[in-house]
């Protein structure tokens, strides 16, 4: 009777107090306090510093006008006007001298906390399950991850030290505005309640358009991607144009969600520019009135201009802030949502050792993609060390979802696999994979140098150790006589090399690696008879010890194994070696006859 076992697919999110947004990207600028901190306090100075600005200027109108009315001395007014700009220029150069270091901070912690972020979203995405990638288009999830850090960069190492500067100022500015005329003041706050409630009510809608714009802004680069890969594919069919057309329709639906966007934005700005110039224009008519009836004096009514002038600029500015502040919002909710995923689980014996022992103990399985297809069903076979199985079978029939339960791709719905008797879940992930080596039918090498390629079987392995794996792999010969050798690159997916020459650098990598278990892919089917030759050669001296399972498309490779297991429906139908099978009138012996194997 199967034995229905409990295997945690990935590991259960860590409940997480909810914290805003702004929230969380300030956690990642306090890792660097040390450089953030002094930064923030000198911009605080250098905002108060430039609140000198107005003043100075305010001393030149005002000290000035008030003297001639005074009948004083021309040279007296001329040396004051002197002293009051001297001293506007060292404020002037203080504030600037300051400003080097802190816009140097600025970009120091921003930088270096957005590093940060980098890191642990892709630490976190490689540790994500299959099943997760599975659902997703690989294009879309790193554009999409590349358009929202670009607004968290931009927000960290601009839109914060605007907001800073721009509150610093507004505050001083309402300050020194105060001391001017505390009744003109009270004229021009009264326009902030309102001007509040707009930022709340389009910051809503702006945010929403955000996510949506960053949304489109990924799909449109992922067909960009998807068809410079497949570039030969789309070139054999002439479907330029209808890749144009696909294109074109992603350009669209962003151009669609960014007109919605710039509506809200446009009517936010418009509603501001309009409320916050009228009021102002308004409190300078009024304070015309109260000079001309002597309620202020000259010298107050400039400085609240001035100031006024300033205090408008900042909240000007402050749309546009809040508005940026609301599409990180946006970007940060994605990626804390790639963040908040379950990773694969981490618990288990990760310094278990493989013998090669491997065994399925009544597994059945079906995707989590889909529920209604079962894909294994009652799976029971024991692989002992050393052996060569080989797995037969029509398509669909489940060899290559064996292949995802070994590696820990997937786990069962019932049932176990073992290792060396063990269960699966009770070994770390990590060390059942450091431990097995796939060569897949298809190789994917990676865009860097055929020495890279090889050393990604034991990062850090030796050049002799692996020019040894390449030599037992049949590879040192076609690579020794490239003119770079181990440095030449093997382009965008390997595509610089042939298809035999591609198979001989993942078997050299297998070697390397040294697997107690060895997972095959008939790594022949689409080979030329010389290098099929030659690989078959190399793939000989990589299972010699080993426990081998091999996906078999070919007689050639089925004769060779030490059993075989064909698959039909999900199941094992028949087990046994080639002569035993072929002597059976059965599916092995139709597979054969139709050279299905």
């Amino acid at each position: 009777m199967a034995r229905i076992v409990s295997h945690p697919r990935m590991s259960e999110p860590t409940p997480k107090k909810s914290i805003s947004s702004h929230r969380w990207i300030l956690g990642y600028l306090m890792r660097e306090k040390a450089i953030f901190f002094p930064s923030l306090a000198a911009l605080f100075f250098t905002a108060i510093l430039s609140l000198g600005f107005p003043y100075f200027l305010k001393e030149l109108v005002g000290n000035p006008s008030d003297a001639l009315k005074q009948q004083v001395d021309p040279a007296v007014i001329l040396a004051r006007s002197n002293q009051i700009v001297l001293q506007l220029a060292a404020v002037l150069a203080l504030q600037a001298f300051v400003a080097f270091f802190r816009v140097q901070g600025f970009i120091r912690s921003g930088e270096s906390a957005l590093n940060r972020l980098r890191r642990d979203l892709f630490d976190h995405l490689v540790r994500l399950p299959m099943s997760f990638f599975h659902e997703q288009r690989a294009g879309a999830l790193s554009n999409r991850v590349s358009a929202d850090l670009g607004v968290v960069r931009e927000t960290l190492l601009t839109t914060v030290p605007q907001a800073v500067r721009q509150t610093v100022i507004l505050l001083g500015g309402l300050t020194f505005i105060f001391i001017s005329s505390w009744k003109l003041s009270l004229i021009m706050l009264g326009s902030v309640p309102v001007v509040v409630l707009a930022i709340a009510f389009f910051g809503r809608k702006v945010r929403g358009y955000s996510k949506d714009a960053q949304d489109a802004l990924a799909e449109a680069g992922t067909v960009i991607e998807e068809t410079v890969q497949g570039i030969a594919d789309v070139k054999s069919y002439t479907n330029e144009p209808f890749e144009n057309t696909r294109y074109a329709m992603a350009l669209d639906r962003f151009l669609g969600v960014t007109k919605h966007g710039a509506k809200n934005r446009a009517a936010f700005l418009s509603f501001i520019i309009f409320a916050l110039f009228g009021t102002i224009s308004f409190v300078v008519w009024h304070g015309a009135r109260m000079l001309a009836t002597g309620e202020i004096t000259w010298t107050n009514f400039a400085s609240f201009i001035l100031f006024s002038i300033f205090v408008g600029a900042s909240l000007g500015s402050f749309p546009e802030i809040i508005s940026q502040f609301q599409q990180t919002a946006g970007a940060t909710e994605r990626l804390r949502e790639l963040l908040d995923a379950p990773a694969e689980r981490t618990d288990g014996d990760a310094d278990a050792k493989l013998g090669g022992y491997l065994s399925f103990v009544n597994v059945s399985f079906r995707y989590p993609s889909r529920p209604d297809v079962q894909v294994l069903r009652d799976l029971d076979f024991l692989i002992p060390p050393g052996r060569r199985v080989a797995l037969v079978g029509p398509s669909g029939a489940g060899k290559s979802t064996v292949f995802s339960l070994i590696l820990g791709f997937n786990s069962p719905e019932i049932g176990q696999v073992l290792f060396d008797n063990r269960p699966a879940s009770s070994l770390a992930l990590q060390a059942i994979r450091s431990q097995i080596a796939i060569v897949p039918q298809e190789v994917l090498l990676f865009g860097g140098t055929i020495r890279e390629n090889i050393e990604y079987g034991k990062p850090g392995a030796s050049l002799e150790d692996i020019q040894n794996a390449a030599r037992q792999a049949n590879a040192h010969e076609f690579i020794s006589a490239m003119p770079e050798g181990f440095e030449t690159l093997v382009g965008p997916r390997g595509t610089m090399l042939s298809g035999g020459q591609r198979q001989r650098i993942a078997i050299a990598r297998a070697i390397l690696a040294d697997p107690r278990i060895l997972l095959l892919d008939e790594a022949t089917s689409a080979l030329d008879s010389e290098s099929e030759r030659l690989v078959n050669e190399a793939l000989e001296r990589l299972m010699r010890g080993r426990t081998s399972l091999v996906i078999a498309h070919r007689l050639s490779t089925v004769r060779h194994a030490d059993s075989i297991l064909v698959f039909n429906q999900g199941r094992i139908v028949e087990n046994g070696s080639h002569d035993e099978l072929i002597a059976r009138d059965g599916t092995y012996r139709f597979l054969v006859e139709t050279q299905l194997v």
